[in-house]
């Protein structure tokens, strides 16, 4: 179609298909198919995976101009465009765009036909998670992450609890065989780190950033270990209260409302874990996190960091390639709208600042695959509860935690992102650390019918 063809106001249905080809490809090699706001469809020319539905003429303007991560995800948000289907396979179609933008043809044609389309329909604007700063804030004082990491906890437990497990944990489950419910995996993977620990009765676990106080329930009541957890999170703190309560618990677990950077000597621990914090903790912080560890833990400890890593970037060379980076602004909704100031590290970084602060690494174990099961059981369930989600918080954070955990989804499953566990040890003055020979403890045969009776 010649471009001076495409109607210059109308919400012309050929015109949205003509941004569709230039952003997607041709219908016959798509899978997906397309559903406008006038009930017309284009079928995919395969079997499609998810219906993307255009609410109304002015969607895809909204979507695509200007073209960059963040501009997707909030046209979602706003409901300006919906999927229909797997969200998940969505997810990656909008990943595989940076690249399809960056071809001559496809920008020529995007910059001649996007400001033609339509401006009418959606809503003005979302409200962000982000906290303010200017210029010269640090982005990781100890009040900025109490703001931002509240920002996304403190939602509320009725709405984690609509998908999460019984638990509530949040963080990656553990799938021995791929075939356990969610409850099951999140409570193997309770099981795996106290494992790995080595905990025993009496031990002194702490637990940074412990959620809403799964571990420390668990290793209370599973190996009599004197658990304390920490976060910064009020209503988590208030819910970790009631479960060891309600466990019998009260005195010998506890969880408290602090800041990783508040504790130290003379405290003094025997065992610390670490699940899903070092993503609020930042580039900057990490040394100091690693330390702060190492300060409180005994001589001949163990401590297991667990946490999101990214994977060392590939980038393709070239200004072009470098200008297409920065306008696609990857990361940028997560950003604003779900985890404020969150911080992905490598793994060589995180061990890089672990060793520098003393430890020695003991064990690395990648959890990327189970990730991406946790992720999509979260998705499903939270779909399965959509009015009542939405009664509890919103459309808007409804679509938001809807899209931020299936696109995840798909950035672990192709590899983007992965999560290990880190073990390490604190070498006691004559070089010892209490860790066995071989693994065999970790899968001995009483693990299922632990988390089984549980």
């Amino acid at each position: 179609m010649n471009a001076a063809a495409i109607p210059a106001v109308s919400g012309g249905v050929e015109a949205c298909e003509r941004v569709l080809r230039l952003a997607f490809g041709d219908p016959e090699s798509r899978e997906f198919s397309v559903r406008y706001w006038d009930g017309s469809e284009t079928p995919a020319g395969v079997r499609p995976r998810f219906t993307l539905v255009l609410r109304h003429p002015g969607a895809l303007r909204r979507m695509l101009l200007p073209p960059s991560e963040l501009r997707l995800g909030e046209a979602f948000v706003r409901g300006d465009f919906d999927v229909e289907g797997d969200l998940e396979a969505a997810a990656a179609v909008g990943d595989a765009l940076p690249q399809r933008f960056r071809q001559r043809g496809v920008i020529l044609g995007l910059l001649d036909t996007l400001p033609r389309l339509p401006r009418a329909g959606g809503m003005a604007s979302l409200t962000a998670r982000r906290p303010a700063r200017t210029k010269s804030e640090d982005m990781h004082t100890e009040e900025r992450d109490r703001l931002a990491v509240r920002s996304h906890y403190d939602v509320g437990n009725d709405f984690y609890a609509l998908w999460l497990d019984p638990r509530m944990v949040y963080s990656c489950g553990y799938f021995p065989t791929g075939t356990e419910s969610l409850a099951a995996a999140q409570a193997a993977k309770l099981d795996h780190v106290c494992r790995k620990l080595r905990l025993r009765a009496n031990d002194r676990l702490l637990d940074i950033g412990c959620g809403c106080g799964a571990l420390v329930e668990w290793a209370g009541a599973n190996y009599g270990a004197r658990a304390f957890g920490i976060t910064v999170s009020e209503p988590q703190a208030q819910y970790a209260d009631g479960r060891l309560f309600d466990a019998a618990l009260v005195g010998r677990c506890g969880v408290a409302v602090l800041d990783y950077r508040q504790i130290g000597p003379p405290h003094e621990y025997d065992r610390i874990a670490s699940i899903g914090m070092v993503e609020h903790v930042g580039r900057i912080r990490l040394a100091q996190y690693f330390r702060t560890a190492y300060s409180v833990l005994r001589p001949g400890g163990l401590f297991l960091a667990h946490g999101i890593v990214a994977a060392p970037e590939q980038r393709a060379p070239g200004l072009a390639a470098a200008l297409g980076r920065r306008v696609w602004q990857a990361g940028a909704f997560i950003d604003r709208y779900v985890f404020p100031d969150g911080e992905l590290v490598t793994l060589g970084e995180m061990i890089a600042a672990a060793e520098t602060a003393g430890f020695e690494v003991r064990d690395v174990e990648s959890l990327r695959d189970h990730y991406t099961r946790t992720l999509r059981h979260w998705v499903r369930r939270l779909e399965a509860r959509e009015r009542e989600a939405v009664a509890l918080v919103g459309t808007e954070t409804y679509r938001t935690w809807r899209l931020y955990m299936a696109a995840s989804a798909h950035a672990f499953t192709s590899g983007r992102l992965n999560v290990v566990q880190i073990l390490l040890a604190k070498r006691d003055a004559a070089g010892r650390v209490e860790v066995p020979p071989s693994r065999a403890d970790l899968y001995s045969a009483d693990l299922q019918s632990r988390t089984e009776a549980s």
